[in-house]
């Protein structure tokens, strides 16, 4: 069963081209459920079924898994035995009409505009690593990027004269981003006095680099948005992500059309931005309820 996951894994970067972390996701989850099926004694694919699928959904679920973390494990089995039939390997799919457990709607946590303003005027601007930091703040915040798509930013994406960025998305997808006037100020002076003390000499066209000259990793990144909250005195759980939501909350709350923010976001269905537009609902009537006279 190894290597039959092994082709499937293969077939998603190579025929589908699926980001690297999307990959990474169906490994861990489908590895957990052939683990599952060698507890049960199965170790030819065919002579799992339905029944053993939903058994092992129903595990998760007793184990107090998320219903996204369920979610995610079931559309990654029905890929996979979806895969295995189109290969012709197995006789039928058991997946067929298996329902996906449905999900609670969870509203992203997002920052007002004062704690945005709060957390972007932490970083110290007298030297490199603060310079660095303010701009890659800044354009998380400006642009709503991902932080993996941030950190993988070549210099050559970014054009400070049109004020816009290059971006390559999940399944490698590039999209442009409009940057703002703030965010650009910040880069050109990250790229004009602090990127060359920080190269120490070495060779990358990587934007983003830590104080050894290297690529900044996604770890790093979130160690120092952890700082910059922490010193900020937000209370609130603040991940890379966090700028994202408020980003695209932030916009249409500003009456931003809805397909613009899709695309710069780089959703590839518009359901996934629409649930920005309940959580912006849920700020209205709690501002109704404050201050109405009869609410």
């Amino acid at each position: 069963m190894n290597e039959l996951l092994s082709s499937f894994l293969e077939y998603l970067s190579v025929e589908r081209g699926l980001a690297k972390n999307t990959i990474v996701a169906y490994k861990r989850d489908l590895k957990s459920y052939i683990t599952y099926l060698r507890t049960k004694d199965i170790t030819d694919i065919n002579s799992s079924n339905r029944a053993i699928i939903v058994a092992y959904l129903l595990e998760m679920q007793k184990k107090g898994k998320a219903s996204s973390s369920i979610s995610r494990a079931c559309a990654a089995i029905k890929a996979f035995y979806h895969f295995l039939f189109r290969e012709h390997i197995i006789r039928e799919d058991p997946t067929v009409d298996l329902d996906t457990p449905k999900l609670e709607q969870r509203l992203p946590k997002v920052l007002n505009t004062q704690e945005v303003k709060k957390l972007l005027s932490q970083p110290d601007t007298s030297n490199p690593l603060g310079i660095r930091d303010k701009s890659m703040l800044e354009l998380l915040y400006a642009t709503g990027m991902r932080v993996s798509e941030l950190i993988s930013l070549s210099i050559e994406d970014v054009n400070l004269e049109t004020g816009f960025l290059r971006c390559m998305g999940k399944g490698s997808k590039e999209r442009i981003i409009p940057v703002s006037s703030i965010a650009l100020k910040c880069l050109q002076e990250y790229i004009l006095t602090a990127r060359e003390k920080l190269l120490m000499g070495k060779k990358t066209k990587v934007l983003f680099l830590n104080r050894q000259g290297n690529p900044i990793t996604r770890q790093g990144f979130w160690k120092i948005i952890k700082r910059y909250s922490k010193q900020a005195g937000i209370n609130k759980k603040i991940t890379p992500h966090t700028l994202r939501h408020s980003f695209a909350t932030h916009l249409l709350e500003n009456g931003a059309d809805l397909r613009a923010v899709q695309e710069m976001l780089g959703h590839a269905d518009i359901s996934t931005t629409q649930r920005y537009t309940h959580l912006t609902r849920s700020r209205i009537k709690q501002v109704y309820d404050k201050t109405h006279p009869r609410a």
